[in-house]
C-alpha cells in the first residue's frame, strides 16, 4: 500500500480535481509528498448518493456479516504495517510508541463493535403480545431499532487513528448499519488515505454494498459544510473545536430536514484535590498532575485544565511539587501550526489577567511548533469573576484554584460549564465533601473518576466520553464505548404486522437468538 494523494469513493480510488493540498510535518515545518487532490462538489455528490443507495442493502446485511466487516477493517489496518506508523508520526509529530498504542485502540474499537453487533442487544428487540380480550384491546406491538442513514464523520486532529477515518465515530456508525462518508483531517492526509484504503479493501473483501464507505479531502468550509448540508446525510460525528462544532450544528439545524450533530468540542476537565488527599500525598499528586497535563503535549480532550483545592500548607506542597515537575518538562511539538498558534495566543491572553499569577513554565527547547507547558494560580473569587479563565486552552496549560473553605469548592463546581470529565482525589476522611460534590459533578460531567487522572479513555461497554454542552452537543450520548452505537439508531414500532413480513429480530421463533423483552420479561426464548 502506498500514499498517492487519493480519495476513496465507494470501490474506486480517485483523485480530487478541485485543487491540491499537502500534509505537513510539524517537527520540521516541511510539506510532505505527495500533494493531495481536493474534492470537487460533484465528487462529494457522488459519494453521498452512493451512500444513500447503499443504505437499505447495508442495513439488511445479517449481523454476522456486519461484524465480520468490522473485524476485516481491523485486520486490514494491522496489515498496513510500519508504513502507517511512519506516516502518522511524520504528519503529527507523535512518537511511534504512542501511535502504535493508538493503532491497537482503533483495532480494538472495531472488534468491540463487532461483538456489540453479534450480541444484538443494541436492537432493543421488544414484544408486547396482543390482548384481544382486554378493554380496550391491545394490538400486537413489536419494537426494534434501525439505523438513521448515511453518517458524515469528521477526522480529528489530535488522534490521527482512533478518532479519525476508522475511529470510534466510523466504527459505531458502521456497526449501527449506517454507510459512512468521512472528511479526512487536513493534518494527516497520508495517514487518512492509508486507513481509507484499508476500509475500502475490507468492504470489497466482505462484499459490502458499494457506497458503504467513502473518504473525501477538502477545505472544511467548502466540503465539510456541504457534506453536512447534503440531503443524503442523516447524522454527523465530529471531534474538534467549539467554534467548528457549533458551525456544523447551525448548518444541520438550518436544513430542510434537520439532522443530529454529535460533536465533542470543549472541556477543561476539573480536578478536585480534597483536604485528606492533599495532606496524605500532596507532593505525589502534584507530580502526577503534571504528567497528565503534559501527556501528548496537552493535546487530549481530557487534559486537566483546572485544579481545585483548599488553601493551606498541603495545597502549597502540591503547588511546589507541580512547579518543580513542570520546570523539568521539555517543550513538545504540537500537531499543527494552527493548534500551536491558538495555544500561544491563549497563553499570551493570560498575561496580565487581574488576580492570575504564573506558577511555572516548562523548558523552552523543542522542535518545530513547540509548546511550553504553563501552570497558573488564582483564588476562587478571581476564577468565579473572570469568564476568560473558563475557556479551554488546547495544550499543556492549567490553573490551580485555592478555595477558602469547602463551601467555596462546591461553589466552583457549580459554576463550571459542561465537562467530559471531573476528577476527585480523596481519602476516606474526604467522603463527606465528596458526597456534597457528587450531585453537582453528575450534572456537569459525563465521566466522574476518583484517585486517578482523566487522560486516557478506556474503550469498553461502560465508558462515557460525552457530557453537557459545551463538552458535547448532546449530553445523552457518548463517542467512546459500546453505547456510542445508540447515536445512529432510532426506534420503530411494528403493529399487527404479518408474521412473514416482520424483521427476523422480532419473529416469534427468535431465529437470531437475541435477548428480547417479551411482555416485560427479558428472555432469549422463542
Amino acid at each position: 500500500m502506498t500514499v498517492n494523494g487519493d480519495m476513496i469513493i465507494g470501490r474506486r480510488t480517485v483523485r480530487g480535481n478541485a485543487g491540491t493540498a499537502s500534509a505537513f510535518n510539524p517537527a520540521t515545518r516541511a510539506n510532505l509528498e505527495p500533494a493531495f487532490g481536493l474534492a470537487h462538489p460533484e465528487q462529494l455528490q457522488e459519494a453521498c448518493l452512493l451512500a444513500e443507495q447503499a443504505f437499505d442493502a447495508y442495513r439488511n446485511v445479517p449481523l454476522e456479516g456486519r461484524a465480520r466487516f468490522l473485524e476485516a477493517i481491523a485486520q486490514q489496518i494491522l496489515d498496513i504495517g510500519p508504513l502507517l506508523i511512519e506516516r502518522a508520526s511524520a504528519e503529527s509529530g507523535l512518537p511511534a510508541a504512542r501511535l502504535e498504542g493508538e493503532r491497537m485502540r482503533t483495532v480494538n474499537q472495531l472488534r468491540l463493535f463487532a461483538k456489540v453487533v453479534r450480541d444484538g442487544y443494541f436492537l432493543e428487540a421488544t414484544i408486547d403480545s396482543p390482548l384481544p380480550q382486554r378493554t380496550p384491546p391491545r394490538a400486537d406491538l413489536r419494537l426494534r431499532k434501525i439505523p438513521l442513514g448515511p453518517v458524515a464523520v469528521f477526522g480529528a486532529s489530535n488522534f490521527p487513528l482512533a478518532f479519525s477515518v476508522a475511529g470510534g465515530d466510523t466504527a459505531s456508525a458502521l456497526a449501527a448499519g449506517c454507510p459512512v462518508v468521512v472528511k479526512a483531517h487536513s493534518a494527516h492526509l497520508g495517514t487518512s488515505e492509508l486507513v481509507g484504503k484499508a476500509v475500502q479493501k475490507a468492504a470489497i473483501e466482505c462484499d459490502m454494498p458499494e457506497g458503504v464507505f467513502s473518504m473525501l479531502i477538502g477545505e472544511g468550509r467548502s466540503i465539510g459544510q456541504a457534506l453536512v448540508d447534503h440531503p443524503a446525510i442523516k447524522a454527523v460525528g465530529f471531534t474538534g473545536s467549539r467554534q467548528g462544532g457549533i458551525s456544523l450544528m447551525q448548518t444541520a439545524a438550518a436544513r430542510k430536514e434537520p439532522i443530529p450533530v454529535y460533536a465533542e468540542m470543549s472541556s477543561i476537565n476539573p480536578v478536585f484535590v480534597l483536604p485528606g488527599a492533599l495532606a496524605e500525598k500532596g507532593a505525589a499528586l502534584g507530580a502526577g498532575f503534571v504528567d497528565s497535563l503534559t501527556l501528548g503535549v496537552g493535546q487530549f480532550c481530557t487534559n486537566p485544565g483546572l485544579v481545585i483545592g483548599l488553601a493551606g500548607e498541603a495545597l502549597d506542597a502540591f503547588r511546589t511539587a507541580a512547579a518543580t515537575a513542570l520546570q523539568g518538562k521539555g517543550a513538545g511539538t504540537m500537531l499543527t501550526a494552527g493548534i500551536h498558534k491558538a495555544y500561544t495566543d491563549a497563553i499570551e491572553r493570560r498575561t496580565g489577567v487581574a488576580g492570575l499569577e504564573l506558577v511555572a513554565r516548562g523548558t523552552a527547547e523543542g522542535q518545530g511548533h513547540a509548546a511550553q507547558a504553563a501552570l497558573y494560580q488564582c483564588d476562587a473569587a478571581t476564577y468565579l469573576a473572570t469568564p476568560a479563565l473558563e475557556e479551554e486552552i488546547f495544550g499543556p496549560a492549567s490553573v490551580l484554584i485555592s478555595c477558602r473553605d469547602e463551601a467555596e469548592i462546591v461553589a466552583v463546581a457549580r459554576h463550571l460549564e459542561g465537562q467530559l470529565t471531573a476528577t476527585v482525589h480523596a481519602t476516606g476522611a474526604d467522603h463527606g465533601i465528596a458526597a456534597a460534590l457528587l450531585p453537582t459533578l453528575e450534572r456537569k460531567a459525563g465521566r466522574i473518576l476518583f484517585n486517578g487522572w482523566p487522560t486516557g479513555v478506556e474503550v469498553s461497554h461502560a465508558m462515557v466520553h460525552g457530557g453537557p454542552f459545551p463538552a458535547t452537543s448532546d449530553s445523552r450520548s457518548t463517542s467512546v464505548g459500546a453505547t456510542a452505537i445508540e447515536r445512529f439508531l432510532r426506534p420503530v414500532c411494528y403493529q399487527d404486522v404479518p408474521a412473514d413480513l416482520l424483521p427476523e429480530a422480532l419473529r416469534d421463533g427468535n431465529p437470531l437468538g437475541l435477548a428480547r423483552v417479551v411482555d416485560g420479561t427479558l428472555t432469549t426464548a422463542s
